[in-house]
């Protein structure tokens, strides 16, 4: 019997656990091989003793399960890999011992879910000589290769949520509240979220912003008899002229670094230049927890016996991808060029302009 192996990296995302089920399920019942799961990202690959063999059986009630049972990690590049029982000894390359131990384990391949940081590792495994697999995971929907990842809809949903919430605490206090959410140096979220949960404003990385146009809509809102407003604000998010703020310092062996922190710059200007009360809540990492929703779920299980049946024709270097209504596959190299940014000229773009909404710079219709 063939054995697969496989991973979830990076940061957790709702619709995991679905694909490691799909996974189980495709090779059990149409493949007949067995699949080995790897606990903590490619660390399992590095230390012993983080394998399981997964059944049909034991993965019984993950389909609505938020998180991965798997765990996982952002700091386990096995190219810069800091022991953990040794972190003095700083980043070590132990990408020899993956691929010595994936044959050791008598692994055939291995399936690694996760974003464009755990789809370049796997390439760089790959052209080493590891069959791998690829699986696009991000909450961030930031993959260029992919239509759609799997956890946006379900980050979109929740982010949505807490501003139906926050429009009535806004409204009852004639405040102006700033609420920042993820996604990395992408809009998705912010513009997807603001647009469902009726932002006033909206402030995404690929519309560097105008301070002068928000501080004109928050005060037009107020002559008109809104006393509240509600600014949306992705953390990647910048001034015209300016750069991100970072929260911590990536590096190696440290991951990649931690934006944060622009909602409270956006907060501070707002209420120094309008006079009105302003609130700063960062949604964080409740945007990643939770059960994900029915797109989310029939999207990973798609993609979880896509990925398997890769596996079983060999084709081996490839990431799997939404294109259209259709699952299909790419090289993996091509799917980790560059992000995939919010088109400026996108319906969802040109609707939020339309009905008012700010998205940082002053709009002059035809």
């Amino acid at each position: 019997m063939k054995k697969v192996g496989v991973l979830t990296g990076g940061g957790d995302c709702p619709g995991l656990n679905a694909v490691i089920r799909a996974i189980v399920k495709s090779a059990e019942k149409r493949y007949g091989w067995e699949v080995i799961g790897i606990e903590d990202s490619f660390e399992g690959l590095i230390r012993s003793g983080k394998t399981r063999v997964m059944t049909s059986y034991n993965i019984r009630g993950i389909l609505p399960l938020g998180g991965t049972i798997l765990h996982s990690s952002n700091k386990a590049n096995p190219f810069e890999y800091v022991d953990p029982d040794d972190p003095a000894a700083g980043p070590r390359d132990m990408s020899r011992t993956v691929l010595q131990n994936f044959g050791t384990w008598g692994l055939d391949a291995l399936i690694a879910i996760g974003g464009d940081g755990t789809n370049r590792l796997a390439a760089r495994l790959f052209d080493m000589g590891l069959p791998v697999v690829g699986v696009p995971k991000t909450i961030d929907n930031d993959l260029r290769a992919t239509d759609v990842t799997f956890g946006f809809n379900t980050a979109v949903t929740t982010a949505t949520e807490c501003l139906d919430k926050l429009h009535t605490t806004a409204a009852s206090h004639h405040r102006v509240i700033v609420v920042e959410v993820m996604g990395r140096y992408t809009g998705w979220i912010a513009l997807e979220s603001g647009l469902a949960g009726g932002a006033d404003v909206i402030l995404m990385p690929e519309i560097p912003y105008d301070m002068d146009a928000v501080v004109h809509k928050i005060l037009e809102r107020a002559k008109l008899g809104s006393g509240f407003s509600i600014v949306v604000v992705a953390e990647g998010a910048k001034p015209k002229g300016g750069g991100v703020v970072v929260r911590e310092k990536g590096g190696k062996g440290k991951g990649l670094d931690r934006l944060g922190g622009v909602s409270i710059r956006v907060g501070d200007e707002i209420a120094e230049r309008t006079g009105v009360d302003v609130r700063v809540t960062v949604l964080g990492h409740i945007q990643r927890g939770g059960s994900p929703t029915p797109f989310d779920r029939n999207l990973s299980t798609r993609f979880g016996a896509k990925a398997m049946s890769l596996v079983a024709k060999g084709q081996f270097g490839h990431m799997v991808c939404l294109k259209g209504q259709d699952v299909t596959s790419v090289p993996i190299h091509d799917a980790i060029t560059d992000y995939k940014w919010v088109p400026l000229e996108s319906g969802a773009v040109l609707t939020a302009e339309a009905i008012g909404i700010c998205l940082g710079r002053f709009t002059q219709f035809p």
